[in-house]
């Protein structure tokens, strides 16, 4: 079966192929169809609405069955935020560097650093019928970014149980704690006579 990572982000479809290689799918990503749509618009106002209107507006246009994802971070001492906006805390075009300049400095003096990463992955089929499922990682945001590994908020981010950030974790290990792993797993279970 071929399945349609519905992204453009490289460093997401690694991690889905590496999380989803069991499964016995070939995963391919957006860039291998010409045609696809360069973006669509992610206005809804949760992850869940995101990842929902990625896999149904990837899959009727490629007439592939789509799986797309949303996440981002939220912290709690910012209500919540950079949340939905993830990507683009820092403003247009997205940038990693200037999203986590950003952060650090609007928790500046700020005690609670309690974060979670958060996940929704939807599955949506070229006759319209769509799933979706949740996952979320819960840990800190620490004072300074620290690793070479993953993207994003991975360089701040400790998770749960752990004393270092997302970037300085081994990949693999990363792979099996993350809200994407969490999203994914809960996926296979959902889904697994669909994807079978």
């Amino acid at each position: 079966m071929r399945l349609l990572a519905a992204t453009k982000n490289r460093n997401k479809l690694q991690e889905m192929r590496a999380i989803l290689h069991h499964l016995g799918v070939e995963l391919i990503g957006t860039d291998d169809i010409p045609g696809l749509p360069d973006d669509v618009p992610e206005d809804g106002t949760t992850f869940r609405e995101n990842a929902l209107l990625k896999a149904q507006a990837y899959s009727m246009a490629s007439k592939l069955w789509a799986l797309a994802d949303d996440s981002g971070l939220e912290v709690d001492a910012l209500d919540g935020a950079p949340g939905v906006h993830s990507a683009r805390y820092a403003g247009e075009p997205c940038n990693n560097e200037a999203n986590n300049r950003l952060l650090l400095r609007n928790l500046t003096d700020i005690a609670d650093r309690t974060a979670r990463f958060r996940c929704a992955i939807a599955l949506a089929t070229p006759d319209g019928r769509s799933w979706c499922v949740e996952g979320r990682c819960e840990g800190t945001i620490a004072t300074t970014p620290a690793g070479g590994g993953g993207f994003g908020y991975d360089p701040l981010f400790i998770p749960q149980g752990y004393t270092q950030t997302f970037a300085e974790l081994p990949a693999a290990l990363k792979n099996t704690i993350s809200h994407r792993a969490a999203a994914l797993a809960e996926a296979l279970q959902q889904w697994s006579v669909l994807l079978g």
